[in-house]
């Protein structure tokens, strides 16, 4: 399903920090355009949230676009957060508890969101809400030494449980410490890392990925042969690929290393889901074909990440 906005005032989201007083004019376009949320940073890392329209650049296939909307002020987000309580994830459930708690906390009034896990089983809890009671609940009480990591499934099932298309933000929050494991039964379909792309690309959804290495409670032994430790090392390493699905949908990826803070780096995500300007842009083509884009700022030293590509509506006969 293709999300565009059409003859509706789309806003965007700013910083909860100290952003109150720094909001820039609201720039309304009219008629369709495609959503494009751009987050900027400096040569630190810190969010850079005070940019007018002129200064950004949105190019569609190479050639420049103009702006037709632009827009920094708070919009109401719909996260679900997806957590990996695979077996090699038994030694974490009391950081996912503090991570989720630290996440949840700095929600805006108006923002709302689901917890889902994934293991021998997706599951995700039952409606978006504000509540952060009713979201932890959602965790479980043990983690299940043999659980696989059937992390691209899960991301599809968290896009399902989107519902119906709407013009709010929509975004999954993913942590995993592993490699998708792929399919757990017989006869069950294979979710691809390019299936996950292409459907949150269609369907206008922003990725969040963050990597933590294992920490399970069950200690690993080297396999016997070349390259058997490697091997053994590198299996405690995230999904690389989750990475990737974040950067192509305009979400960040953060990886988390022993004695690194997990509820720092989901409150991190927090702030940066509320600091991102909303560009947009009347597609040139309605062809109904994928069309690669890019942001750029005026503006040496910043970085731009938004998504990289969108779906052209198809001029209707």
């Amino acid at each position: 399903m293709r999300r565009f906005l059409t003859g509706t005032l789309v806003v965007c989201l700013l910083s909860i920090l100290g952003a109150a007083g720094q909001q820039q004019p609201v720039f309304r376009g009219v008629g369709d355009a495609v959503r494009v949320f751009a987050t900027v940073t400096d040569g630190d890392g810190r969010l850079v949230t005070t940019l007018r329209q002129g200064d950004f650049e949105v190019r569609d296939e190479g050639k420049p676009q103009p702006i037709t909307l632009f827009d920094n002020t708070p919009q109401r987000i719909r996260l679900i957060v997806m957590l990996d309580v695979s077996g090699s994830m038994e030694g974490n459930l009391p950081l996912l508890r503090a991570g989720a708690e630290q996440l949840f906390a700095r929600l805006r009034s108006d923002d709302v969101a689901r917890l889902g896990t994934f293991g021998h089983e997706v599951v995700i809890s039952p409606s978006f809400t504000r509540d952060p009671t009713d979201l932890l609940a959602a965790l479980p009480r043990m983690i299940a030494t043999d659980a696989p990591t059937p992390m691209w499934r899960a991301i599809d099932e968290a896009l399902d449980a989107f519902g119906p298309a709407t013009d709010e933000r929509s975004v999954v929050l993913v942590l995993s410490d592993g490699k998708d494991s792929g399919p757990t039964g017989f006869g069950q379909h294979f979710y691809s890392q390019a299936e996950v792309i292409d459907r949150a690309r269609d369907e206008d959804v922003m990725i969040y990925g963050i990597g933590m290495r294992s920490r399970s409670l069950q200690p690993r032994q080297p396999g016997i042969g070349p390259g058997a430790l490697q091997a053994m090392l590198m299996a405690d390493l995230p999904d690389p690929g989750l990475a990737l699905v974040a950067q192509e949908t305009g979400g960040g990826y953060t990886e988390i290393r022993f004695g690194q803070d997990l509820a720092a780096a989901f409150a991190q995500v927090a702030d940066e889901l509320h600091s991102q300007y909303l560009l947009g842009f009347a597609p040139p083509k309605r062809d109904g074909k994928v069309h690669d884009i890019s942001v750029r700022v005026a503006q040496r030293g910043l970085k731009v990440r938004a998504r990289k590509s969108y779906m052209a509506p198809r001029e209707r006969p």
